[in-house]
């Protein structure tokens, strides 16, 4: 596992270990969030944004706001130094690849050379996958390809490519948001992958994603085999979020996260959004729509009530209101919300504590 980590630093020189990732969450993860968690040492991605057409603009401004970091007053605590702009952009990039538009990244990617594009949900029966990472290499060899995956299946299904991405993000059902209705946690998921690659001869390194919330869940990926954690659930509570305050306030509100979340499709049919594959629903904190929807109130009167909390601002999200919460587990764990750079240094030093104790008492 060492190799693995010290081929990702050879490859992204700002890093710091533990390593610690804010995952491409789709709006709420812009270039402010992205930037500021590579400055801290980590990796940000931008997340897919509304539309396709997000992604130039987004990767304009990080660029802009790495450029300020390194010539003010922030560059004695950023990792990140000039040298390392004339490069790659020190950032990644998202794509729901059934959704996305690959004719439309490429320009951006060959332009401005992000540090790795994160993959998520090929759609089934077509050659998606090998034509984004063929696609993609070709227009900056610079950038790796991060898949994320919730299987052992599609773990070893895409590791036995012809030409495998380069890290395996390995997303346990604790995860928020959008990830595999049937799944397992990551202490057996990562387990389970690294033992079938080593039977295969495969070595990808493996980011650790869901349920990880701070420095403890860090130490435990580290344990189980990951070479670093991804985090999406607490960097809903960081200053740099694009995240409205109704929501952020929800997370900070949540405790007990296996009980007070919930995987259901409900979210995404009640916003029309009925496109994602069958196998995929979302993890988000229970309201007044999964407590209607779970009691028997019919979809349409429930959508209703949905539509009109849209109007409401953030009153429309509460215990008992009715918008979209997605959030992991681990919210349980989250109670203030932080700058992006404390959460990472935050992580990374608890993690490092959490590893000595565990240490002492072998």
């Amino acid at each position: 596992m060492s190799s693995s980590i010290q081929l990702l630093k050879s490859t992204n020189r700002w890093i710091s270990t533990p390593l610690i990732i804010s995952a491409p969450m789709r709006v709420f993860t812009g270039p402010e969030l992205a930037t500021a968690v590579s400055s801290a040492g980590g990796i940000g991605f931008i997340g897919p944004g509304k539309s396709p057409e997000d992604l130039e603009p987004a990767l304009q401004k990080a660029r802009r706001l790495l450029e300020q970091r390194s010539q003010s007053h922030q560059s004695k605590r950023s990792r990140i130094t000039s040298a390392d702009l004339e490069g790659k952009l020190p950032i990644g990039i998202g794509f729901q690849i059934f959704d996305a538009n690959l004719q439309v990244a490429l320009p951006s990617i060959a332009t401005h050379r992000p540090a790795a594009a994160w993959l998520f949900v090929p759609r089934e029966g077509t050659d998606d996958l090998p034509v984004w990472m063929r696609e993609i290499r070709n227009a900056s060899p610079q950038t790796q390809i991060w898949l994320q995956v919730g299987s052992v299946k599609d773990a070893m299904d895409a590791a036995k490519l012809s030409n495998p991405p380069d890290v395996l993000v390995l997303q346990g059902i604790d995860a928020g948001g959008h990830g595999l209705a049937k799944g397992a946690g990551i202490v057996s998921l990562i387990p389970e992958v690294r033992d079938a690659m080593a039977n295969a001869g495969v070595k990808i390194p493996i980011i650790a994603a869901g349920g990880i919330a701070d420095g403890r869940g860090v130490a435990a990926a580290l344990g189980l085999g990951a070479v670093g954690a991804a985090m999406g659930t607490r960097f809903l509570a960081s200053e740099e979020a694009d995240i409205a305050a109704g929501y952020q306030n929800e997370v900070l509100r949540a405790t007990d996260g296996g009980q007070s979340t919930i995987r259901t499709p409900l979210f995404d049919a009640l916003a029309g959004r009925n496109n994602w594959p069958p196998q995929f629903d979302g993890r988000s904190i229970i309201n007044g729509s999964t407590k209607d929807s779970e009691a028997g109130v019919s979809f349409e009167e429930n959508q209703a009530q949905f539509k009109e909390a849209l109007k409401q601002g953030d009153k429309g999200w509460g215990e008992d209101g009715r918008l979209t919460t997605y959030a992991g587990t681990g919210v349980g764990l989250i109670h203030e919300v932080k700058s992006a750079e404390d959460i990472v240094h935050d992580a990374r030093d608890s993690a490092r504590a959490a590893l000595k104790v565990a240490l002492e008492m072998l």
